[in-house]
């Protein structure tokens, strides 16, 4: 059996009509022997056989494919009818017909839909046989149709299956990785941060305090380094972000607490605030506050120094709006249309320390509240706008 082509084979045995369109065949034209055949430039396989003739072929059987006409057919595309061989003036002196002791013989091309040639539906018998007629035609033609369709159908079925197959590895492996993000790697590190405290506690001389303080920096910025890389996986793998909503407790303690925190970084940044928050906002208080914590951190590091930083947050009509802005070097506009997008600090800001994903999640956050961050970036000034219904939708 030609083992290579097993799967072209089963695919055929799947094909529950072949069986019935080969019976079909041997009894309306009166030949004995009908299959269908895997043709390529090298082999030809049977894939199915109907043999009332003692041929001798059953499926996974092969014949030199030189040998057959079929091959011809696969190089023109054409069908190939003979009624009887002997009278045939162009196939009376073939060398098919002798060799395999045929005198009528009907062969139909198997077309896939992408137009690849799989093989033939064919047919042959010793005695001659009054085949070429536009009813025999015709319905050669109808079954050839059919096992392609099916064959197709099952390819997409296979296809369908496999991808199946690799969303589901790939689920498994996004758990796996959100795993080691959360436990795996957040363990070690708190516990790189508990020793550190707990050496600040003892007699330790300048050089050591600097080394002590230096490591909880380090701690700090790779336990930020993993919570962004985690929102990645599960905004980008996961589905979207998830939300804890809450509209019963005012946004403005948490905005101010982001300032006082980043001012207390950047204690010479001037930052100037106009908050108008006069209506419930129905938000997620922490991821808002994340939001924006990077963009008054964005704003504070690339922001002209000498110049103050703005922030305005208001509820006017049924909208919350946050704005950060700082004036500076405007950015590209070429880098202006990835600056949502992960993994492209390199791109936009050479000199930023980071993984590139906070103005993408920061963009998620935005779009899990049902809103939208947006910015603009001129000489005067680089603005960007959160906005969000004050009530989901």
């Amino acid at each position: 059996m030609a083992s290579e082509f097993h799967t072209d084979i089963a695919a055929v045995q799947r094909i529950d009509a072949v069986p019935r369109i080969l019976e079909v065949i041997c009894r309306t034209t009166g030949m004995g022997f009908a299959a269908v055949a895997r043709v390529t430039e090298e082999r030809w396989i049977a894939c199915a056989v109907r043999d009332g003739i003692q041929f001798g072929l059953q499926p996974g059987g092969e014949l030199k494919v030189a040998t057959t006409i079929c091959h011809e057919i696969r190089q023109s595309g054409e069908p190939v009818i003979i009624d009887h061989v002997a009278q045939d003036q162009t196939y009376c002196g073939h060398p098919t017909p002798a060799m395999y002791g045929f005198q009528s013989y009907i062969s139909m091309p198997i077309v896939l839909a992408d137009g690849t040639f799989f093989g033939t539906l064919c047919a042959i018998d010793p005695k001659p046989a009054r085949i070429n007629t536009p009813e025999t035609i015709d319905t050669f033609k109808l079954f050839a149709e059919l096992i392609a369709f099916h064959l197709d159908a099952s390819e997409r079925l296979a296809s369908s299956e496999a991808s199946l197959l690799s969303e589901r590895l790939t689920s498994e492996l996004r758990e796996q990785f959100i795993a080691v993000l959360g436990h795996d790697l957040r363990n070690p590190l708190a516990s790189i941060d508990a020793g550190a405290k707990l050496l600040l506690k003892t007699p330790l001389n300048e050089k050591a305090s600097g080394i002590v303080a230096m490591m909880q920096n380090s701690a700090g910025r790779m336990s930020g380094l993993i919570n962004d890389v985690l929102d990645f996986a599960r905004g980008r793998l996961g589905g979207g972000l998830t939300l804890k909503r809450v509209a019963d407790r005012s946004l403005q303690p948490v905005l101010a607490q982001v300032i006082a925190e980043l001012n207390a970084s950047w204690p010479d940044r001037v930052i100037e605030i106009q908050f108008a928050l006069t209506k419930p906002i129905h938000c997620d208080h922490t991821r808002v506050a994340q939001l924006f914590s990077n963009l008054l951190g964005n704003a504070l590091a690339y922001g002209a120094g000498s110049l103050p930083i703005r922030v305005q947050a208001t509820t006017e009509r049924d909208t919350f709006e946050l704005s950060v802005s700082n004036a500076g070097e405007p950015i590209p506009p070429a880098a202006l249309e990835r600056l949502f997008q992960p993994f492209t600090r390199g791109a936009v800001r050479p000199s930023q320390q980071g993984l590139g994903l906070g103005l993408y999640i920061a963009s998620e956050i935005a779009r899990a509240h049902g809103g939208a961050l947006d910015v603009v970036s001129t000489a005067d000034e680089t603005r960007f706008t959160f906005r969000m219904p004050l009530v989901p939708s």
